[in-house]
């Protein structure tokens, strides 16, 4: 039971860091000073989403893909390949401007958020691809990892457009 669960948390990384992003904001916002304003739930959940859900998703994806190429490419139902360190190299990238972003500008986590949200995006229309014509619907191919491929953009666009109309709207 407990390997499953193990097993189920580290194939399905996306999904765990961002669950551990929601609930490192839900405690920053617990803990912090009243009153609780939008622009400061806004804050925390922009802040630890791209602490976790670029900075940190991102560099496990490099150690992944760049040390475990082979588990990785199996997982996604790929044979081994010299793409796999290409891959977890531009992911070590993601993950350093997250790592650098998650706590400074409107404009770095901008960045921080569009490139992985092109390379995520990307990879979800090449998932369809694989799933159409090679009938791939491996976990790593059709799981979960596929869902969030499009969800943690687009919830990382949401939080870059509250961020905006909050701090447009001088609230504290």
């Amino acid at each position: 039971m407990i390997e499953e669960i193990v097993r189920f948390i580290l194939s399905n990384f996306t999904l765990t860091f961002l669950v551990i992003g929601l609930l490192f904001s839900l405690v920053a916002i617990a803990r912090a000073l009243k009153p609780v304003t939008a622009a400061m739930v806004v804050e925390k959940l922009i802040s630890w989403h791209v602490f976790w859900a670029i900075g940190v998703c991102f560099f496990y994806n490099f150690v992944m893909h760049s040390i475990f190429g082979k588990t990785a490419a199996a997982f996604i139902g790929w044979p081994d390949s010299p793409f796999q360190f290409e891959v977890g190299t531009a992911s070590l990238g993601f993950s350093v401007v997250g790592f650098l972003a998650a706590f400074r500008s409107f404009d770095l986590r901008l960045a921080a958020i569009v490139g992985p949200a092109i390379f995520t995006l990307g990879a979800a229309v090449g998932h369809i691809y694989q799933m159409m014509t090679a009938h791939d619907f491996a976990p790593g191919n059709a799981g979960v990892i596929f869902y969030l491929d499009i969800l943690i953009p687009l919830f990382g666009f949401l939080l870059l457009w509250l961020a905006h109309r909050y701090s447009l709207k001088g609230e504290p």
